[in-house]
This record gives structure tokens, C-alpha cells and sequence, in this order.
């Protein structure tokens, strides 16, 4: 038995085991120049009657369900009410659940009240993921992400006091040559200042659908850093993030040339050492894999 989804279907790398409903269809954003995710869609959010069906059908075929993910990119945008009477009722018919996750835009967390996260949360909305992508306000403004440093990280910490664990990721190259330094530097400032729980680092890939669309936004010569320029960005980013709390630190994702993990701030030594031997046997860098461009 199986869900009829509407594709393109996504999730986090993590949520690669969880049960998967869609909430809503595409996102109602849709003008990252970098995400082609849901270009082929018009966002629109499914009824209750659907919702529910799929969750008494799922109940009674995988009842042991420990995680469920909310499709698709958008699924915060719904009403609060309709929310809270979502996850509670996959709560009520999953006896075993232990986390419900979904994508989080900073516009979608700032929209709602402290209330109605606090409240949303309570209900056993756990997790968001939200993309940082770039700390630096010109980087953010040329890929057309529809926020700014400041609202990222207000909103990262507005979901953090309402009790949620936040999963960040952010795109190494995002700046092209041009904005490397600009770019890393706000973006560590962007984490250093918010701390997420979880931080990811992906490396630039656009699919040829959605290539010149960036190229055409990024309103100048866009230069491609290289996987020598990409591991400095990474060792740069890792160097500049200062944090007394605990942030899981990965860059394993198959778009980037290089593996890096560790915990902040206890591992912040022992990644730039690793970094610093990577830079010495280039070797072990990975084959190209989702690295085109």
C-alpha cells in the first residue's frame, strides 16, 4: 500500500526513514533562484478530508511509525488551527511517534505569533528546517531568497524559545568567487548569532532548469569557486563560528567535495585540523558525483 503522492516529492537527508504526508503542494515562495525543488507546482494546501484519510489508511498499515515529515516546502503556512489539528491527530492514531518535522521559511515562523508556535509545538510540531542558505545580505538579495541576516536569525531564535529543534543548511559557493569572503563571513555571523541545533552544509548544484534563471538574478558574472576554494570556504566558515552551545556540524551532503563533521564548540579544533590535512592530500576528495553545476 502506498501513499499517492504529488511529485516532485522532497525531504531532508535525515527524514529518509519517516513517514512522509503532504500537507500542502509546492511552496508559496517559489523564487529562490538556487531551488528548482517545486518550480513544476502551484502551491495550494490539501483538506482535511485528504490529510485525514492518508492517516487512518498509514495508521493501520505501518502503526509503528516513529517519525513523520510534513510535505511539501510550505507546510508552516497553514493555519495555526488546522496545524495543531493535523499533527494531533497523527499523534492520536501513531502511538509510538517521537518526532514530527517539517520546512520552515524565517517568513512563515516570523508570521506566526509566540502563541501559536508555543502552541503548535505543544500539540508535537518538534522540528523545522530552515534554509540560512548565506548570511550575507547581498548574496541573500542576488539569489532572491526573500529574506535578510537579521530576519533569519530572529526567526531561528523565535522558534527556538517556542521549544523547537532547528535544522539549518547552508550552500558553500552561493557568492561565487566574487562574494567568498562576504559570503562565509555573514554567514557565520548568522550562526554564531542563532546557534541551530543542527547545521548542514551543502555545496552549490543547479539543475540546468534553473541554471540561467540564477545566472540571469545574480545580475553580474557569476564565477564558480572550485573544490580548493570550496574546502577553504568551509575551513573559513568553521574558523569564524563562535558559539557556547551545542550545534552538530555536517558537511556530508553528495554535493560537496569534502566530509567534515564535529560538534560545536568542542570539535571547532579538531575539523580545522582535519581541514588543514585535507588541503595536503587532495586525494581523498570525492568523485564528482551531484557536483555539476
Amino acid at each position: 500500500m502506498m501513499l499517492n503522492y504529488d511529485a516532485p516529492l522532497y525531504r531532508p537527508p535525515s527524514e529518509a526513514r519517516s513517514l512522509i504526508f503532504q500537507v500542502t503542494l509546492g511552496c508559496s515562495f517559489n523564487e529562490c533562484s538556487f531551488c528548482d525543488m517545486y518550480r513544476s507546482k502551484e502551491y495550494s494546501e490539501r483538506s482535511w478530508e485528504e490529510i485525514k484519510g492518508e492517516i487512518d489508511m498509514m495508521a493501520n498499515y505501518l502503526p509503528d511509525t516513529k517519525r513523520v515529515f510534513l510535505a511539501d516546502g510550505d507546510a508552516l503556512n497553514l493555519d495555526t488551527e488546522f496545524m495543531i489539528k493535523i499533527v494531533k491527530y497523527i499523534r492520536e492514531k501513531f502511538q509510538n511517534i517521537e518526532r514530527i518535522s517539517c520546512y520552515a521559511m524565517p517568513m512563515n515562523i516570523l508570521k506566526k505569533t509566540d502563541d501559536e508556535l508555543k502552541r503548535m509545538n505543544e500539540a508535537g510540531l518538534d522540528m523545522f528546517y530552515l534554509g540560512i542558505e548565506s548570511g550575507s545580505d547581498i548574496v541573500l538579495k542576488k539569489v532572491t531568497k526573500g529574506a535578510i541576516g537579521k530576519t533569519i536569525i530572529k526567526s531561528v531564535n523565535k522558534a527556538k524559545a517556542a521549544g523547537y529543534v532547528m535544522s539549518c543548511m547552508v550552500i558553500l559557493g552561493l557568492g561565487g568567487r566574487t562574494y567568498s569572503k562576504e559570503h562565509i563571513r555573514g554567514t557565520a555571523e548568522v550562526i554564531s548569532a542563532c546557534s541551530p541545533n543542527y547545521v548542514g552544509a551543502l555545496t552549490l548544484y543547479l539543475e540546468n532548469g534553473i541554471k540561467q534563471e540564477f545566472l540571469d538574478k545574480f545580475k553580474e558574472p557569476f564565477i564558480r569557486i572550485n573544490d580548493d576554494e570550496s574546502l577553504e570556504e568551509l575551513h573559513d566558515l568553521i574558523e569564524q563560528i563562535n558559539t557556547k552551545e551545542e550545534i552538530v556540524f555536517r558537511a556530508n551532503h553528495g554535493s560537496n567535495a569534502y566530509t567534515i563533521k564535529g560538534t560545536f564548540p568542542h570539535d571547532k579544533q579538531a575539523m580545522l585540523e582535519k581541514i588543514d590535512w585535507m588541503k595536503q592530500h587532495p586525494e581523498i576528495m570525492r568523485p564528482q558525483g551531484l557536483r555539476g553545476f
